[in-house]
């Protein structure tokens, strides 16, 4: 055989080899899509055909047959689509396997000390999920596993027609040098009524007519948190004056009479909450700790020491059973409603949570915070159902570099399990019970100052759901049908 004949023989060989290596990568290293000539939205993504030579060639060293490194198992479809710890069908952002893949601080993110997996392979597991955990292409889809909302009924509350103001002596405003903002604001949960703070007052306005019906005297200073008791019938006044003096006030609604007055807190109360029998009120501020009170005695029955900065928002679920409390740099806690002993940490977000509000069925929590999150929490397990990250994104202003605040500021539940949420973007949106936006409203500038940017600080939905009621860094409030 002469020279040319071996070199060519030696090259055709090289070839060969050359695709064999690159037919061998191509699973896990090409954009499926592209191979199969298909988009995504084409694409029949299975356990099989795609994702379980994903997690053989990244995960299987740790979370395999031999080795399962913090008791995670992934070497089989049933190991990975049997638990709902993994996976939750039809909602990756809700999966623990998608959230640690995607981390990213180097520490938390999975495989550990390695690169992360390439975007194609993410869009693959992502898509598996998302498309109902199928284990092959003849494989049924499996039914998704979120929690099903069921509205509480009213049979337990208060017999009679829901308490509405009667007949309040006039609470005269006090002068302020510039418009005091909407920074308290809550809506009866039987009644066509909203309590809107003001400097050293309480308003009471009727939906319907969008009239003031009554005004409650605060003289300790600001309203920072106002909330109705479950019945109705209480209006819980929390405040003070910054530095100064924090205090929490109970009002019977019909008649304005000031029923209780707790907590001597040397600095104002910025979260506070009543639970759904009234007995007992948390309350929470720059000092750290969140304090349960009696009712009826104003003595504090817990102290409740695990936050690291300012307690931001605190807040009992609609049986009593939980209260759920947040600070400063995005911790939330959760607690026993009754003895406040500790039942688990819920970490998710970044920066500043700014409002917690509970489902009325009790095993939903939803927060906000600064960083741009909302969360809807599944409580019994400690992890988010639904995720919005950026729910708020206002636009870039021409001109302005670096990153923007895309904070949401407050965020409350109607009676079906829908969510009204307003941001820094200056808009108003709500949120349907399986966390999809159905409507978005934006709150305009005033026209006779464009130097002032107006944010939407506090947004409620009145008893029926059917109208948002949103206050304003400039005391005014806007109402908006939702229904």
């Amino acid at each position: 055989m002469n020279s040319f004949s071996v070199q060519r023989r030696l090259s055709l060989l090289i070839v060969s080899m050359l695709v064999a290596v690159l037919i061998w990568l191509a699973p896990s290293d090409m954009d499926a899509a592209e191979m199969t000539g298909t988009s995504d939205h084409d694409m029949l993504v299975t356990y099989d055909d795609h994702v379980a030579a994903i997690l053989k060639r990244h995960c299987w060293q740790c979370h395999g047959e031999s080795k399962q490194e913090a008791g995670i198992n992934l070497a089989s479809y049933s190991d990975v689509a049997g638990s709902d710890e993994l996976v939750v069908a039809g909602r990756s952002s809700a999966s623990r396997l998608l959230e640690i893949i995607l981390a990213e601080d180097p520490v938390e993110r999975m495989p550990p000390e390695n690169d992360p997996l390439p975007k194609e392979q993410i869009a693959l597991i992502k898509a598996w999920i998302d498309s109902g955990l199928r284990e092959n292409s003849g494989s049924k889809v499996e039914k998704n596993r979120g929690i099903e909302f069921r509205p509480t009924a009213m049979t337990d509350l208060e017999d009679g027609p829901p308490p509405m103001p009667e007949g309040l002596p006039p609470v005269a405003p006090r002068e302020t040098l510039r418009p005091f903002p909407v920074i308290a604001l809550a809506s009866s949960p039987r009644s066509p009524l909203v309590a809107v703070g003001s400097y050293e007052r309480v308003e009471l306005i009727h939906t319907e007519t969008q009239e003031t019906i009554g005004s409650l005297a605060f003289p300790e200073g600001e309203p920072h948190v106002l909330q109705f008791s479950r019945s109705g019938r209480l209006l819980m006044v929390a405040g003070g004056r910054p530095v100064q003096n924090g205090v929490a006030v109970l009002f019977d609604v019909q008649t304005g009479k000031r029923l209780a007055e707790m907590g001597d807190e040397t600095d104002v109360v910025i979260a506070a909450d009543i639970s759904p029998d009234e007995r007992r009120i948390a309350i929470g501020g720059s000092g750290r700790v969140v304090k349960i009170l009696s009712t009826e005695t104003g003595a504090v029955l817990h102290t409740l020491v695990k936050h690291t900065d300012w307690v931001t928002a605190v807040a009992f679920s609609p049986d009593g059973s939980l209260l759920a409390s947040a600070d400063r740099v995005g911790n939330i806690h959760l607690w026993d409603g009754e003895n406040g002993g500790v039942i688990r940490p819920l970490a998710e977000h970044k920066a500043s949570v700014t409002a917690l509000a509970w489902r009325s069925d009790s095993k939903l929590l939803a927060s906000s915070g600064e960083d741009g999150l909302i969360v809807w929490w599944d409580v019994a397990k400690g992890w988010p159902l639904f995720s919005k990250p950026k729910a708020h994104p206002p636009k870039r202003p021409a001109g302005v570099y670096g990153e923007i605040p895309n904070g949401v500021l407050d965020l409350r539940f109607g009676p079906a399990g829908e969510l009204v949420s307003c941001g820094r973007d200056q808009k108003v949106r709500v949120w349907s019970s399986d966390a999809k936006e159905t409507k978005v409203v934006r709150i305009e500038n005033d026209e006779s100052n464009a130097n002032i940017q107006i944010l939407p600080l506090q947004s409620v939905l009145t008893f029926d759901g059917a109208t948002a009621i949103t206050g304003d860094s400039a005391g005014i409030l806007h109402s908006h049908a939702v229904k």
